[in-house]
């Protein structure tokens, strides 16, 4: 299968040969991003952008790493008027929420009523909100679906991918789900006979990995090679949880004047 420009983002990452792909292009996604709205370009100072990432706001691990990124300006501009529609929305909010009675009649009241805890459900809504993880989520199923073109239609693609270490948990989910969804019982069935045996001995890999870094502090193992246990932590966080934990602090450094789009 010839390489093509939506192509190249998968087997860049399959390239990589860490424990998962995926991390690698949502990681590639995310710091796009960060450039895109807190880089040299200066699209937080554009009203269309900031309208978009006032509406969506940051979770919480996003707006850690907006910190770190270094552009102190930027984030102000951004949280002066995200901070004024917080507001707005919050006022909006209390104005709806009621104090109600305890006791078991009226919680059983309380649960069927309008607004009375309407502020609550306003956080929580808030909470599952981010310009980050919106924009990422809004690309990830075409990456999916051009990882299993590849797949199935790219015969030197698919051998390389079969002696991969896998992916992590959550992708690999990820992944089984898509598959349930849009390929054909045959092409699951592939997959499936495939991947689990090869997660199984990924999994298995790092576990004697993380096995011998623990030898490693008995003394009597102190002059023995470390093999790859010296990444045992990182690589174990990463295949059960997704991510990179060993990553340094990314900091800006590219200039980035146009939104990052999907190349799939």
């Amino acid at each position: 299968m010839k390489e093509k420009l939506y192509t190249i983002p998968i087997n860049d990452a399959v390239n990589a040969d860490d424990e998962c792909p995926m991390c690698y292009i949502e990681r590639s996604i995310e710091q796009d991003l960060m450039d895109f709205v807190l880089g040299s370009g200066s699209s937080y100072m554009e009203s269309d952008i900031r309208e978009k990432t006032d509406e969506a706001g940051f979770c919480r691990t996003h707006f850690k790493k907006m910190y770190d990124y270094g552009n102190t300006l930027g984030n102000a501009w951004i949280m002066k008027t995200h901070m004024k529609k917080m507001m707005d929305e919050m006022w909006q909010a209390k104005a709806l929420y009621t104090v109600t009675k305890n006791g078991p009649v009226a919680m059983l009241k309380r649960s069927t009523t309008p607004g009375a805890n309407a502020f609550s459900a306003w956080v929580n809504k808030r909470n599952k909100k981010c310009y980050i993880c919106n924009a990422f989520e809004e690309n990830y199923d075409r990456y999916l679906m051009t990882f299993f073109e590849m797949y199935f239609k790219d015969s030197d693609f698919k051998e390389k991918v079969n002696s991969h270490k896998g992916f992590c948990l959550p992708h690999f989910g990820d992944m089984l789900n898509y598959a349930t969804c849009h390929l054909s019982d045959k092409q699951q069935k592939e997959f499936s006979d495939t991947f689990f045996p090869l997660m199984e001995k990924s999994m298995q890999r790092l576990y004697k990995d993380v096995s011998w870094l623990i030898d490693k502090f008995d003394y009597r193992y102190k002059d023995a090679d470390w093999g790859d246990s010296r990444e045992a932590l990182q690589n174990c966080m990463q295949k059960l949880k997704g991510g990179y934990p060993a990553d340094p602090v990314y900091k800006q450094q590219k200039r980035s004047t146009t939104p990052p789009s999907s190349t799939c």
